[in-house]
């Protein structure tokens, strides 16, 4: 990842079935207000399935919302998947801190915390 200097939001998507990084993955973030949800913009992870910076710009405390396309992703590799789109809700609390979002993915399951 990109050393930005500046806390931010980022992931990791692997692919359990696989067993390596998802490559591709289009990953859309918002930020919840209490008019809706404004995004911040869709991005695609990386060769090694990241993301280093969802945000774009100075990260603030508040609710988030992160969607990843694992249907199109497993749709591209031929196979089926149950999972279309796994959203994720979560608050940043402390904007002085990155926030890392790594995603576990199959086209059954899927499983997400709170990274470093």
């Amino acid at each position: 990842m990109p050393n930005t200097n500046r806390p931010t939001i980022s992931t990791h998507v692997l692919d359990t079935t696989r067993g390596e990084p998802a490559a591709g993955v289009a990953v859309t973030l918002w930020r919840l207000d209490g008019n809706g949800h404004v995004s911040q913009g869709t991005r695609e992870t990386d060769a090694d399935g990241r993301i280093g910076d969802l945000i774009g710009g100075p990260l603030a405390a508040g609710i988030y919302r992160m969607s990843f396309e694992v249907g199109a992703y497993y749709k591209k590799k031929a196979l089926t998947a149950f999972l279309d789109r796994v959203t994720l809700d979560f608050e940043v609390s402390d904007a002085a801190r990155n926030c890392h979002i790594p995603l576990l993915m199959s086209p059954f399951s899927c499983a997400s915390y709170r990274g470093s």
